[in-house]
Protein backbone atom coordinates (compact mmCIF):
# COMPACT_ATOMS: atom_id res chain seq x y z
CA UNK A 1 0.00 0.00 0.00
CA UNK A 2 2.67 2.41 1.01
CA UNK A 3 4.27 1.71 -2.58
CA UNK A 4 1.26 2.55 -3.96
CA UNK A 5 0.67 5.88 -2.44
CA UNK A 6 4.28 6.64 -3.08
CA UNK A 7 3.75 5.96 -6.97
CA UNK A 8 0.66 8.25 -6.69
CA UNK A 9 2.26 11.15 -5.45
CA UNK A 10 5.22 10.76 -7.94
CA UNK A 11 2.54 10.78 -10.81
CA UNK A 12 0.77 13.99 -9.45
CA UNK A 13 4.13 15.67 -9.44
CA UNK A 14 4.69 14.92 -13.52
CA UNK A 15 1.52 17.02 -14.04
CA UNK A 16 3.09 20.24 -13.46
CA UNK A 17 6.70 19.48 -13.00
CA UNK A 18 7.43 19.37 -16.79
CA UNK A 19 5.18 22.00 -18.04
CA UNK A 20 6.98 24.11 -20.77
CA UNK A 21 9.06 26.56 -19.28
CA UNK A 22 9.79 28.67 -22.09
CA UNK A 23 5.66 29.54 -22.19
CA UNK A 24 6.31 31.78 -19.23
CA UNK A 25 9.02 34.00 -21.66
CA UNK A 26 6.35 34.71 -24.67
CA UNK A 27 3.53 37.24 -24.48
CA UNK A 28 0.13 36.30 -23.62
CA UNK A 29 -2.63 36.96 -25.75
CA UNK A 30 -6.37 37.19 -24.41
CA UNK A 31 -9.23 37.15 -25.93
CA UNK A 32 -12.24 38.41 -24.58
CA UNK A 33 -15.84 39.81 -24.98
CA UNK A 34 -15.50 42.92 -22.58
CA UNK A 35 -12.79 44.08 -20.38
CA UNK A 36 -12.71 46.39 -17.73
CA UNK A 37 -8.81 47.57 -16.96
CA UNK A 38 -7.50 49.39 -13.72
CA UNK A 39 -3.92 50.64 -14.52
CA UNK A 40 -2.91 52.00 -11.29
CA UNK A 41 -3.18 48.06 -9.33
CA UNK A 42 -2.56 46.46 -12.86
CA UNK A 43 -5.94 44.42 -12.99
CA UNK A 44 -7.93 43.15 -15.65
CA UNK A 45 -11.10 41.89 -15.34
CA UNK A 46 -12.43 40.06 -18.62
CA UNK A 47 -15.78 38.06 -19.05
CA UNK A 48 -17.04 36.62 -22.02
CA UNK A 49 -15.55 33.44 -23.30
CA UNK A 50 -12.09 34.59 -22.13
CA UNK A 51 -9.47 32.67 -24.12
CA UNK A 52 -6.23 32.92 -22.66
CA UNK A 53 -2.92 31.89 -24.94
CA UNK A 54 0.60 32.30 -23.49
CA UNK A 55 3.25 29.44 -26.08
CA UNK A 56 1.30 26.02 -25.80
CA UNK A 57 -0.60 27.14 -22.79
CA UNK A 58 -4.16 27.59 -23.09
CA UNK A 59 -6.60 28.77 -20.51
CA UNK A 60 -10.65 29.08 -21.33
CA UNK A 61 -13.19 30.26 -19.00
CA UNK A 62 -16.44 32.59 -19.21
CA UNK A 63 -14.71 34.88 -16.83
CA UNK A 64 -10.31 35.87 -15.83
CA UNK A 65 -9.05 38.12 -13.38
CA UNK A 66 -5.31 38.49 -14.70
CA UNK A 67 -3.27 41.07 -12.29
CA UNK A 68 0.29 41.93 -13.28
CA UNK A 69 3.01 42.29 -10.60
CA UNK A 70 5.85 45.71 -11.47
CA UNK A 71 8.20 42.40 -12.48
CA UNK A 72 5.80 41.43 -14.62
CA UNK A 73 4.37 38.34 -13.29
CA UNK A 74 1.23 36.95 -14.10
CA UNK A 75 -1.73 35.98 -11.26
CA UNK A 76 -4.93 34.37 -13.42
CA UNK A 77 -8.20 33.31 -11.09
CA UNK A 78 -10.53 32.03 -13.91
CA UNK A 79 -14.09 31.38 -13.00
CA UNK A 80 -17.15 29.82 -14.87
CA UNK A 81 -20.35 29.96 -15.14
CA UNK A 82 -22.95 28.16 -13.06
CA UNK A 83 -22.95 24.55 -14.90
CA UNK A 84 -19.56 25.22 -16.85
CA UNK A 85 -15.77 24.90 -15.92
CA UNK A 86 -13.12 27.06 -16.40
CA UNK A 87 -9.89 24.82 -18.24
CA UNK A 88 -6.27 24.89 -18.95
CA UNK A 89 -4.33 22.89 -21.81
CA UNK A 90 -0.38 23.09 -21.86
CA UNK A 91 2.35 21.16 -23.56
CA UNK A 92 5.02 19.42 -21.53
CA UNK A 93 8.87 19.49 -21.94
CA UNK A 94 10.19 15.83 -22.62
CA UNK A 95 8.55 14.71 -25.50
CA UNK A 96 6.85 15.92 -28.75
CA UNK A 97 3.23 15.15 -27.81
CA UNK A 98 3.26 15.29 -23.91
CA UNK A 99 0.59 17.53 -22.45
CA UNK A 100 -1.15 17.81 -19.25
CA UNK A 101 -5.00 19.85 -19.26
CA UNK A 102 -7.55 20.23 -16.59
CA UNK A 103 -10.79 21.46 -15.09
CA UNK A 104 -12.71 22.96 -12.62
CA UNK A 105 -15.66 25.48 -11.74
CA UNK A 106 -12.28 27.92 -10.65
CA UNK A 107 -8.88 27.62 -11.50
CA UNK A 108 -5.71 30.57 -9.58
CA UNK A 109 -2.64 30.19 -11.28
CA UNK A 110 0.21 32.40 -9.93
CA UNK A 111 3.05 32.42 -12.13
CA UNK A 112 5.76 33.88 -9.51
CA UNK A 113 4.97 30.94 -6.46
CA UNK A 114 4.55 28.82 -9.66
CA UNK A 115 1.47 27.38 -7.29
CA UNK A 116 -1.75 26.55 -9.12
CA UNK A 117 -5.07 25.86 -7.54
CA UNK A 118 -8.33 24.27 -9.11
CA UNK A 119 -11.46 24.39 -6.80
CA UNK A 120 -14.61 22.74 -7.17
CA UNK A 121 -15.06 19.58 -9.69
CA UNK A 122 -11.43 19.70 -9.56
CA UNK A 123 -9.91 17.25 -12.64
CA UNK A 124 -6.10 16.76 -13.88
CA UNK A 125 -4.87 14.74 -16.79
CA UNK A 126 -1.20 13.70 -17.91
CA UNK A 127 -1.34 13.28 -21.80
CA UNK A 128 1.03 10.94 -23.97
CA UNK A 129 0.21 11.21 -27.62
CA UNK A 130 -3.58 11.40 -26.78
CA UNK A 131 -3.71 8.42 -24.41
CA UNK A 132 -4.45 9.10 -21.27
CA UNK A 133 -1.40 8.26 -18.82
CA UNK A 134 -2.42 9.42 -15.16
CA UNK A 135 -5.50 11.64 -14.39
CA UNK A 136 -6.26 12.55 -10.58
CA UNK A 137 -9.87 14.38 -9.44
CA UNK A 138 -11.17 15.86 -6.32
CA UNK A 139 -12.71 19.20 -4.63
CA UNK A 140 -9.45 20.45 -4.44
CA UNK A 141 -6.33 20.15 -6.12
CA UNK A 142 -3.12 22.41 -5.57
CA UNK A 143 0.33 21.95 -6.88
CA UNK A 144 3.60 23.94 -6.18
CA UNK A 145 5.22 23.52 -9.72
CA UNK A 146 8.69 24.53 -7.72
CA UNK A 147 8.90 22.15 -5.37
CA UNK A 148 7.17 19.54 -7.23
CA UNK A 149 4.21 19.10 -4.14
CA UNK A 150 0.55 18.22 -4.60
CA UNK A 151 -2.17 18.25 -2.21
CA UNK A 152 -5.43 16.83 -3.35
CA UNK A 153 -8.26 17.49 -0.52
CA UNK A 154 -12.08 16.80 0.17
CA UNK A 155 -13.58 19.65 0.34
CA UNK A 156 -13.23 22.71 -2.56
CA UNK A 157 -11.84 24.96 0.84
CA UNK A 158 -8.86 22.96 0.52
CA UNK A 159 -9.37 21.45 3.74
CA UNK A 160 -9.64 17.60 4.15
CA UNK A 161 -13.47 17.35 6.03
CA UNK A 162 -14.77 14.76 7.97
CA UNK A 163 -17.61 13.67 5.67
CA UNK A 164 -16.25 15.51 2.11
CA UNK A 165 -16.19 14.42 -1.17
CA UNK A 166 -13.82 11.70 -2.12
CA UNK A 167 -10.65 12.21 -4.64
CA UNK A 168 -9.75 9.39 -7.54
CA UNK A 169 -6.74 8.69 -8.97
CA UNK A 170 -6.30 6.90 -12.37
CA UNK A 171 -2.63 5.87 -13.11
CA UNK A 172 -2.72 3.59 -16.20
CA UNK A 173 -0.08 1.14 -17.14
CA UNK A 174 3.16 2.21 -18.43
CA UNK A 175 4.39 -1.13 -19.39
CA UNK A 176 3.47 -2.68 -22.94
CA UNK A 177 1.66 -6.10 -22.98
CA UNK A 178 3.85 -9.00 -23.02
CA UNK A 179 4.03 -10.90 -26.24
CA UNK A 180 2.29 -14.48 -26.54
CA UNK A 181 4.77 -16.67 -25.76
CA UNK A 182 4.88 -19.63 -28.52
CA UNK A 183 4.28 -22.02 -25.48
CA UNK A 184 0.92 -20.94 -24.80
CA UNK A 185 -2.14 -22.35 -26.52
CA UNK A 186 -0.28 -24.20 -28.73
CA UNK A 187 2.15 -27.88 -28.85
CA UNK A 188 4.59 -28.16 -26.46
Amino acid sequence: MKKLIAAAFLSLAAFGASAERADSLKQAVIDFDSLDVDEVTQTRILTGNVVLTRGTLMLKSDRALVKETPEGYLSVTLTANSGKLATFRQKRDGGADLWVEGQAQRIEYDERAELVKLFTNAEVRELESGRMTNEIKGPFISYDNRREVAQVRNDASGASKVGGGRGTLIIAPRRATPAASATEGGKR
